[in-house]
């Protein structure tokens, strides 16, 4: 439910079919991009497909560039289709709704970028492409948006072909594109791609590691987003060089802490190891007005713990009951507004356990 102070939520709830959980081992991939090709080009299996692929939360405090956390009812859209009047082995973007400032240019656009990437290891040669993305993610809001639509072109690509590839080589597809629009992180395209809550053991080689959330367990996200913008690349920049070992050795016991609160079940832990970040959380939070009121108001709300998603703007909390959800979600946007003099709109979410899916596909 959104609870909205005079802004017009530039999030858009979707409904999907209900997350189920799906057990998946630890990923290595010890290739790189360039190296992980299939030998045969495949046929394609339909003549058109959809996507989707759901919003997340990078980080979860002390996680930084290696926790992350997909969100049910939030993300983009891919629409992809063979078209003889494309080149083959290419792709083009023949349409972008729900933003203006992206660019058709599949070289320049997340989901043109990842598009392109899973052709490349799908050995793709003799099809050409067109890919419509809608777009249900802000732009800069910390919810992953471009993972979200490189995500969705990696699956919509690969399921067009027969799924010949793994998650975690789709994971590599979209952190290609990632690296080129915000950096290379994969706490953002991870859970995207698988869903749920993943743990990037390693990045060379790039080692992921799902953390099975309790099925019995209720898990939900308080996000709160304010009409702010707060690109990637420059909330990066503001982080520190250096860290002094104190720092380090807490922010290393909290992520611990939080990693064994997902595990058990532990809704209350983990809000706690969530709010505890002393490196990334106090760099950021003064580039976001009203952030520390907004993180104040969420606790005294009852809240079990509260940080920025991502790289901000947006704030997540987290509790244990949706109607209790509503009304921290409330007490946050009250903040922002008061401290911050930003408007915001607030939405309670669960746990994404899916990742990114086919939803919609024509036989060929």
């Amino acid at each position: 439910m959104a609870i909205c102070f005079q802004f017009q939520s530039p999030l858009k709830p979707i409904n999907l079919p209900p997350s189920t959980s799906k057990k998946v081992p630890i990923f290595r991939c010890k290739a790189s991009l360039s190296t992980i090709t299939t030998t045969k080009e495949p046929e394609p299996v339909f003549t058109s497909v959809k996507s989707f692929a759901p919003a997340t939360i990078a980080n979860l405090g002390p996680g930084f560039d290696f926790l992350g956390a997909a969100v049910d009812g939030l993300g983009d859209f891919v629409s992809l289709s063979i078209d003889s009047s494309v080149s083959p082995g290419h792709v083009t973007i023949s349409e972008i709704s729900g933003s203006s400032k992206l660019s058709p240019n599949p070289l320049f656009n997340c989901a043109g970028i990842a598009a392109i990437a899973t052709m490349k290891m799908l050995n793709i040669r003799s099809f050409g492409l067109s890919l419509k993305l809608e777009k249900g993610l802000p732009l800069g809001s910390g919810l992953g948006s471009s993972a979200a639509s490189a995500a969705a072109a990696a699956v919509a690509v690969n399921e067009l072909f027969g799924a010949k590839l793994g998650v975690d080589q789709l994971v590599l597809a979209g952190l290609e594109s990632e690296a080129k629009v915000s950096g290379y992180h994969a706490d953002n395209i991870a859970p995207a791609v698988m869903g749920g809550f993943i743990l990037i053991k390693n990045y060379e080689p790039l080692e992921l590691r799902p953390l099975i959330f309790p099925q019995n367990q209720e898990l939900f996200f308080v996000l709160v987003s304010p009409e702010f913008e707060a690109p990637t690349k420059k909330m990066r920049a503001a982080l520190p060089t250096e860290i002094g070992m104190p720092h380090h050795v807490w922010n290393c016991s909290q992520a611990g802490a939080l990693v064994a609160s997902v595990l058990e079940g532990d809704v209350e832990g983990l809000g706690k190891a969530l709010s505890s970040d002393k490196i990334v959380e106090p760099t950021r939070a003064p580039l976001i007005p009203g952030m520390k009121a907004v993180k104040k108001a969420a606790i005294k709300a009852g809240a079990f713990g509260c940080t920025i998603s991502g790289a901000g703007p947006t704030a997540v909390a987290v509790i244990d009951s949706e109607e209790k959800g509503k009304e921290i979600g409330q007490r946050m946007v009250e903040a922002f507004l008061e401290e911050g003099n930003l408007r915001s709109v607030a939405m309670v979410k669960r746990l994404d356990r899916v990742g990114a899916r086919l939803i919609d596909s024509v036989p060929r």
